[in-house]
Formats: structure tokens, sequence, C-alpha cells
């Protein structure tokens, strides 16, 4: 008898098929990968230095020596935007990072146990909840003083019970499935059945959820940093030149747009790519809205 062991790359070859053919995740995924190859471009390239101050350039008009024009302290606006973008993504990944590592044990953990324990990490997880990420982060910038690390743990904490809330709801819909009654018939324990068989089916949808707590931790770090709890000076903030461009609009509005555009278009990007991850996991999603 012969086994046919194509099975996954069929599996494989449909799932690419059905990405490629969905426009909001083509689009969303071409703006993630743009984003994070300027980033990345940044550690080794930038057209201009940005900790050189050219005052006899400042307030330049875009142009070709500077495409998106300069700013007050005659510094290259789209080499600031790429160094911007590798702040804003690595504050926004390990902020994600932080409340994925914690928000998701926490939510397995209390639809594994249920009861008095489940009621007692929703009620903490609902109080952590009620403080945003920028009184959180006024409150630790009280303490630890403004950074780009207390930016990070602040949208971290915020994080947190977003990511309970989300795998609990997914592994509550699990637990009552046949295949996990067989396996605790099998003798497997709380822990091994959240291993190998819950977290395995609320990875897409913990993924989708990633996606945008992504785009709203650089909404959030540009905010933090607008108001200056953020990245603090020289390092370059979408937020902070955001700031800076405030009262100067008049003369030189193009410090306020492209920021903006880099803050707008990002967000935009990841939301798509979120958007086009759930279709492509649950068509029946996209015909419901």
């Amino acid at each position: 008898m012969t086994l046919h062991t194509d099975v996954p790359e069929e599996r494989l070859t449909d799932l690419i098929g059905k990405a490629l053919a969905n426009r909001s995740f083509v689009i969303g995924l071409l703006i993630a990968l743009l984003v994070a190859g300027a980033a990345l471009l940044s550690f080794v390239w930038t057209p201009y230095d940005v900790a050189r101050l050219v005052i006899s350039d400042k307030q330049q008009a875009p142009s070709w020596a500077h495409w998106f024009g300069t700013d007050h302290f005659g510094r290259d606006i789209l080499s600031m935007i790429m160094l911007g973008a590798r702040n804003s993504i690595a504050v926004a990944l390990v902020a994600v990072g932080i409340g994925m590592g914690i928000g998701v044990p926490l939510g397995c953990l209390a639809a594994a146990r249920g009861g008095l324990l489940d009621e007692a990490l929703m009620r903490l997880n609902d109080l952590v909840f009620a403080f945003p990420a920028l009184l959180s982060a006024i409150m630790i910038t009280a303490i630890f003083g403004p950074g780009a690390v207390n930016a990070i743990i602040a949208i971290g904490i915020f994080n947190v019970p977003v990511f309970a809330r989300v795998a609990r709801a997914g592994a509550l819909s699990i637990w009552p499935r046949e295949f996990i009654l067989a396996a605790r018939a099998a003798g497997k324990g709380q822990t091994a059945i959240t291993l190998e068989h819950i977290l395995p089916n609320i990875a897409t949808l913990l993924m989708v959820q990633g996606t945008i707590q992504f785009a709203l931790g650089i909404l959030a770090e540009a905010g933090l940093s607008y108001i200056g709890l953020g990245a603090q000076p020289p390092m370059p903030s979408w937020g902070r030149m955001l700031f800076d461009a405030q009262i100067r609009m008049a003369a030189a509005p193009w410090m306020a747009i492209f920021p903006g555009m880099a803050i707008v278009v990002t967000v935009l990007g990841l939301n798509l790519l979120g958007d086009g991850i759930a279709d492509i996991i649950d068509p029946k999603a996209r015909r419901q809205r």
C-alpha cells in the first residue's frame, strides 16, 4: 500500500494561494516589509547622519538632495524616519512580546482551572485593563523617569490583559471538544493538554491579535514620545518629530506630514495584514463582515 505524504505540501500550497489572492494580506505584508526593511537598512546606512546638525540647511523643503526635507536643525527627515522606524518597531515588538508572554499563560491557566482562580485572574485582569498605556507610562515615569524602556514596560503591561482575554476565550471554546475529552481519557494532565492541544489551536487567533496589538503599540509609542515620555533625544522617534513640528506647521509643514504619514501607513499596513490573516484562516469571518 502506498502512503501519500504530500498532504502537508498541498495544504501549504493552498494556504499560499489563498494568501496571494487576498488583497488585504498582500498590501499589508508589502507595507510591513517596507517599514521593516527601512528599519534594518538604518543599521548600516542612512542618507545623512542625523547626529550632525547643519543649521544652514534648516527647514529646507523636499528636494532631490533631501527627499522629505530637513527639520529645524538641518537634519534629513528621511534619515530620521528610518531611524524612528527602528525605534518604533523595537518598542512595539518587545511590548507585544511581554504582553503575549505573560497574558497567554494566564489566560490558558484561567481557562484550564476555572472556578475561583479563573475569577480572581479575570478580576485582576480587569483592574490592569482599566489603566491605559498612557496613564501607566505617566505613573512609571514619575518613579523611574522618561525613556524608551519605561515606554516598553507601560505598553507591555497594557497588552497583558488583552492577550489574557483572547487566550482564555479561545481556550474555553476548545476545552469541551471531543479530542480534549479523548486526551483526558488517555491520562494527560491539564498542562500537557494545554501545551499539546490548546495552544496549537489558538495560535492563529493569537497571531491575528498580535498584529493588531503591534499596530497599537506603534501608535502608543508615538503618543508617549509626543508628550515626552517615550524615546528621548537624540534618539529619533516619530512621535517626537511630530512634537517638534507642531509649532512650525506654517513654515515647514513637511516636518509633520512625513512622520505622520509614516505612522498612518505603518498602522494601516499592520491592520490590513491582521485582517488578511484572519480572512485566510477563517473565510466565514469575511463573509460575516
